[in-house]
């Protein structure tokens, strides 16, 4: 049993345990407890802690979490213990799953195991790095366009909306003529095209958020403009921004399937889960349905987990802001 010693004037408040006293607060990290006036006892954690335990209380996120994780582990370390990936041979193309190829050959006779780790390499680096470019550049976008408001907001704006009225897969179709693509290329302009739909987001909450009275209170404390946004309008944009965020990847996945298509992927022998696909189906009606399914599935489950995993982390922002 523990209990908090009420501290006299100038004295440091400690805590009774059965076997010693510690102060309150101690730097070990150990949890303190406090006595209200009313007389109930509660426990102070680390907000580290605190989120955790907020993050587990979701169990699919936290199964999302160890897939995504799985996923990781199998397109960037299984390549290191699996490396039939690259190896082609015209005399086993198209064989189906069996004991030396599990999941079956491509028709060009590489192993479809090996291919799918290679894959997920260049999908994975894309969804996560457009995810990260997009809410970052969205968010100061839409940020400074909703807090200042007028002019500022409309030419910011009207940039926003002339941009979401050119059709995406034309521009990539463009740029698949022109260049050679290779995957920075790539990330560029799936990020071109999904940090519009964050600006927006950001800036209505924003135009919101401007409004209410610890804004204006700080301002007439005489804070500076980016002060206010950053320290004050940014953080309660928190949970709908890491929503978005995590929809990005399962955006910037779709959408590098999408224009596999079309010819903008990373230049062979790489390759990834989209192009895979894409080849499967054009296969599929003479019965190589291995060359399909298996990129399908990792595609689907990947989006899958980022949703859900997006929906964990808002409870632990929505639930931190709740206690500011």
């Amino acid at each position: 049993m523990s209990e908090t010693l009420p501290p006299a004037a100038g004295t440091t408040a400690y805590r009774v345990d059965e076997l010693e006293v510690v102060p309150v607060g101690d730097p070990a990290g150990i949890d303190s407890f406090q006595v209200t006036d009313g007389g109930d006892v509660y426990r102070n954690t680390s907000p580290l802690r605190e989120a955790f335990a907020i993050f587990a209380e979701n169990k699919l996120a936290v199964a999302s979490v160890v897939v995504l994780v799985l996923l990781v582990a199998f397109s960037f370390l299984g390549p290191l213990v699996y490396h039939s990936a690259q190896a082609s041979s015209i005399i086993r193309q198209n064989q189906p799953p069996s004991g030396s190829f599990p999941l079956g050959t491509t028709p060009n006779g590489r192993d479809v195991l090996g291919r799918l780790m290679i894959g997920g390499q260049s999908t994975l680096e894309v969804g996560f790095a457009v995810a990260v470019f997009a809410t970052v550049f969205g968010l100061v976008y839409g940020l400074v366009a909703g807090y200042f408001g007028g002019i500022v907001d409309s030419v910011l704006m009207r940039i926003v909306d002339a941009l979401l009225s050119i059709p995406y897969l034309f521009f990539v179709v463009l740029l698949a003529s022109l260049v050679i693509p290779n995957l920075l290329l790539i990330i560029g302009v799936i990020t071109a095209v999904s940090w519009l739909s964050t600006a927006r987001l950001v800036r209505g909450e924003a135009l919101s958020l401007r409004t209410l009275d610890y804004v204006h209170a700080s301002e007439g404390f005489g804070a500076r403009r980016w002060w206010v946004q950053f320290r004050h309008i940014a953080p309660n944009l928190l949970g709908v921004v890491i929503v978005n965020g995590t929809l990005k990847v399962a955006d910037a996945v779709l959408i590098f399937a999408a224009i596999g298509y079309l010819g903008m992927s990373v230049p062979p022998p790489a390759t990834s889960w989209g192009v895979m696909l894409s080849s499967g189906i054009t296969n599929l009606f003479d019965g190589y349905w291995w060359q399909l399914w298996p990129p399908g599935a990792l595609i689907v489950i990947t989006v899958l987990c980022v949703a859900v995993l997006g929906d964990g982390l808002r409870d632990v922002v929505e639930r931190r802001l709740q206690k500011r």
